[in-house]
């Protein structure tokens, strides 16, 4: 029965993809809901409150690198076994994903909290929104070993291709979230008014609801039975595919941080006009990440349907696959771009009153709409290179991309060539050319098929 469930892929049309990528992309919007809504009551509070929620969320991407990690090494195992037909295998993956993620929070836990002091110096923290910046930051590194379990747990759903599963868990921590902000920290609804600390537990509580429904899908489904916990001879055999994929991405998610970081810095020393520059970059990038909501949604989906493929022994219709998904994507979202183009100088004036900002964020998003079809197309098949476990090739493509070309592009054009912000966003639509067309010829012309787990030891089951 499993065999012939995944045999359908290989026929997969636009249909399969088309329900596989909707739940995903509502996923990904509530997602975003989440972060706007404790941004937008910071706000209502005070901009100190804002401004600490806005770093500390930025910059609790580093804190969660290695469950993300570990979540795309979970698609890879577990999207190629059940391919395969492999659902025991495919269990144990589930227990082993599970178990690693969220030891390796809990140890990151303790650093942190040990080293918070350091963290907030680092982070060059203003000394008066040091002691709330302390408070959130603790708030957050409580939650991350349920945050982990959460992420890791939404991923092997996905993998399985239960994508309805996540989507209820985020739709339960978004309504939470909003209720907890609103009531809790503005004192709507009739709730007592907590302020800043109301909108920090009201995250923790909503996340940890959301990690609680998904732990009960996995018991109900029949994922996280004691007779199919791996016993430590098939954690040594096992662990090591999970690790070979890992390893990239967490590197890789590293790298795309740091560089983001980078040419924050970068702007922030133009030569001229750079503090309009600053707030024009962030305002846009709100709206280009609504944007870009669809394709990270295909880009699981590729995931999702090229490890099956692989699994069952069929990487030429893998392949294939993920090059219908990246032309649906490229397809629908320049259209979406299209159809905004006219009113980024609207979006742009609702995020900020003030002219010179938005004047750069109508040229941030400008470059940055003209760039979709290679911004998406990179995206996408970045997503199938993942699901093959080639995240070696994903990690060399968007490292060099960043590294070699966008950050000196960066420096060059802004500060030497042409001596503005126009010149750092010229370098993001150059590299993101660079990134798809490198891309293009890994997918086209590589072997990434010898990634997949028919290309390691395997554990038997």
């Amino acid at each position: 029965m499993g065999q012939r469930r995944f045999a359908a892929a290989g026929s997969a049309d636009f249909h399969t993809i088309w329900t596989l990528a909707w739940p995903q992309i509502l996923m990904m919007f509530l997602t975003f809901l989440i972060g706007f809504v404790d941004v937008y009551v910071g706000g209502r509070l005070d901009r100190e409150t804002q401004a600490v929620i806005g770093i500390l969320s930025q910059a609790m991407f580093f804190f969660q690198v290695l469950a993300s990690a570990v979540a795309n090494g979970a698609v890879a195992a577990v999207s190629q076994s059940e391919g395969a037909g492999r659902h025991l295998r495919a269990n144990r993956y589930v227990w082993l994903c599970l178990l690693l993620g969220v030891t390796a929070s809990v140890g990151i836990l303790a650093l942190g909290l040990a080293g918070r002091e350091l963290f907030l110096f680092l982070l060059r923290v203003p000394e008066p929104m040091v002691p709330m910046a302390r408070y959130f930051l603790t708030v957050f590194l409580w939650l991350l070993p349920i945050q982990s379990f959460f992420l890791i747990a939404n991923a092997l759903f996905r993998a399985k291709r239960l994508v309805l599963v996540p989507l209820y868990a985020w739709g339960l921590a978004a309504a939470l979230n909003a209720v907890g902000d609103f009531g809790f920290g503005l004192g709507a609804f009739g709730l007592p008014r907590y302020g800043a600390a109301g909108v920090a537990w009201s995250t923790f509580f909503s996340v940890t609801a959301g990690m609680a429904f998904n732990l009960l899908a996995l018991l109900r489904g029949g994922m996280l039975r004691r007779r199919e916990l791996p016993p430590w001879r098939w954690i040594r055999c096992g662990a090591g595919y999970l690790i070979r994929v890992a390893w990239p991405s967490g590197l890789m998610q590293i790298v795309w941080h740091t560089g983001y970081l980078v040419l924050f810095a970068v702007t922030g020393s133009l030569p001229t006009g750079s503090v309009d520059a600053l707030a024009g970059m962030a305002a846009g990038m709100r709206v280009e990440s609504i944007l870009f909501l669809p394709p990270t949604a295909f880009n699981f989906t590729a995931q999702i349907l090229v490890g099956n493929l692989l699994g069952a022994g069929r990487p030429r219709e893998a392949k294939r696959i993920g090059y219908r998904i990246m032309a649906l994507g490229v397809v629908s979202v320049t259209l979406v771009g299209l159809a905004l183009w006219p009113f980024l100088p609207d979006a742009a004036a609702i995020l900020s009153p003030e002219v010179g900002v938005q004047a750069q964020a109508v040229s941030y998003l400008r470059y940055n709409v003209l760039a979709i079809p290679f911004t998406v197309s990179g995206l996408i098949l970045i997503g199938a290179l993942n699901g093959a476990g080639a995240t070696l090739y994903t990690m060399c493509v968007i490292g060099s991309s960043i590294w070699f070309v966008r950050l000196p592009l960066a420096w060059y054009l802004g500060h030497t060539l042409l001596g503005r912000a126009e010149g750092v966003w010229l370098s993001m639509f150059c590299s993101q050319a660079v990134q798809a067309l490198l891309c293009l010829g890994v997918y086209q012309f590589a072997r990434w098929s010898r990634f997949g787990m028919g290309g390691a030891p395997q554990p038997r089951t």
